[in-house]
């Protein structure tokens, strides 16, 4: 009998959203980031979203924070403005203060009344793998450019 409460409590298919990582809104971030787990962001951050070896991976974007690169998460849940292409394996959620400049590539969208996407929502199946691979290029650091600075004579 419980058990049948827990189910009917949880019917949708969205993952638990946890929190491991919050980015406060008077922080603003220039760079990429990756993590696993929860993120979330109310801040500003200027650079590309990674989630790294966790499949259950959320992003929780509130209404005060901004992105500005292409996001690479499973599972998302967009309330800001994003400003790049948004690509999710799993649950993409977009709230009534959600603004994507950017193509969204998704398996499951969830829209709600209110939020805009300027740009194209493209649709994955499980053959569509590498689109949605949540894996990047790894630069090798041993050819990476380097700057000398040269004392002055």
């Amino acid at each position: 009998m419980e058990e049948q409460k827990r189910t009917k409590k949880n019917k949708s298919n969205k993952p638990a959203v946890r929190i491991d990582t919050l980015i406060g809104q008077q922080t603003h971030i220039k760079g990429d980031i990756e993590f696993s787990g929860g993120l979330r962001v109310d801040g500003n951050i200027t650079g590309n979203i990674n989630a790294i070896n966790d499949i259950d991976s959320v992003l929780t974007l509130s209404e005060q924070g901004s992105i500005t690169g292409d996001i690479r998460v499973p599972n998302m849940i967009i309330n800001g403005t994003t400003k790049g292409n948004v690509y999710a394996v799993g649950h993409v959620e977009l709230a009534d203060k959600a603004k994507v400049k950017g193509n969204v590539y998704y398996r499951l969208l969830e829209m709600t009344v209110g939020s805009e996407v300027n740009g194209q929502l493209i649709r994955m199946s499980a053959d569509d793998d590498g689109t949605l691979d949540l894996a990047h290029n790894i630069i090798d650091e041993s050819k990476a450019f380097q700057l000398e600075q040269k004392a002055n004579s």
